[in-house]
């Protein structure tokens, strides 16, 4: 691991490119969002750190500052994302790896938490909680599990509370990512996994109570944790169960480890 240099940068766009390419759309603008942030005044340079295997790069991490803001005031916090990693390398450690290295490396910088919103099965290893436990909330004041936050330092999150507030260049104009994204390379849409083909493989409540909370592809089901998918109606820990399989079969992990 190491730091990213200019020279990796056209790289390292097409390398996100690539690791989230159908994650949750046809397309994605994560390339185009690592692309502004190293022009924003909230990049942070000194964790914009890339993995190389074999003098390849295989995978890319970038934090940017942030706030949580409230009636108590505002603190100054880290983000991170996107971390990304090739397709053919994930599932090995690389990503885990990045993470390590970052956070520890904030730390010693003296940084004091991170904030983020991603994929909740994956971070609690890390030691991220959910943002509602500790009084962190979207703008608006909602919470789910995808938003995280973590300590970096022993009271790191003390007399925190408020609403998380990211920098302008991660609100993305598709046209803009379109547009952006029309300088790479041609690549098909990806195709999305509808609901749909769990029918037959898990209850119908199950399937019933994706479409009503309006979770139209398996890849959207990675959004809500396991927790909380399990406590909406028709579905309990049973159908939690029965969805985990599907979801494996198509190559999406979900839901705590076996």
């Amino acid at each position: 691991m190491r730091r990213e240099e200019p020279v990796d940068r056209r790289e390292v766009e097409n390398l996100t490119r690539e690791a989230f390419w159908g994650m949750r759309g046809p397309r994605c603008d994560e390339h185009l969002l690592v692309h502004r942030l190293r022009e924003s005044d909230a990049f942070v340079p000194e964790l914009d750190v890339v993995a190389e295997v074999d003098g390849s790069l295989v995978g890319d991490i970038v934090f940017s500052r942030a706030q949580v803001v409230g009636e108590g005031g505002s603190w100054d916090v880290l983000t991170f994302g996107p971390l990304s990693v090739l397709p053919e390398r994930q599932g090995s450690g690389v990503g885990g790896a990045l993470m390590r290295h970052t956070l520890a490396e904030a730390a010693r910088l003296g940084h004091r938490a991170v904030v983020f919103y991603g994929y909740p099965g994956h971070n609690p290893r890390f030691g991220f909680v959910r943002g509602g436990e500790v009084g962190i909330t979207t703008p608006g004041g909602g919470t789910f599990d995808s938003l995280m936050a973590l300590e970096l330092v022993d009271g790191g999150l003390d007399g925190v509370r408020g609403e998380f507030d990211e920098a302008p260049a991660f609100h993305i104009d598709p046209a803009d990512a379109e547009a952006f994204d029309a300088t790479f390379p041609a690549k098909e849409r990806a195709t999305l996994t509808p609901v749909e083909v769990l029918d037959g493989h898990v209850p119908a409540s199950v399937l019933e109570a994706l479409r009503a909370h309006e979770v139209g592809d398996l890849q959207a089901v990675r959004l809500f944790s396991y927790a909380e998918i399990t406590v909406w109606d028709g579905i309990g820990v049973v159908g939690g169960g029965a969805l985990r399989a599907p979801m494996a079969a198509q190559g999406l992990q979900w839901g705590p480890p076996q």
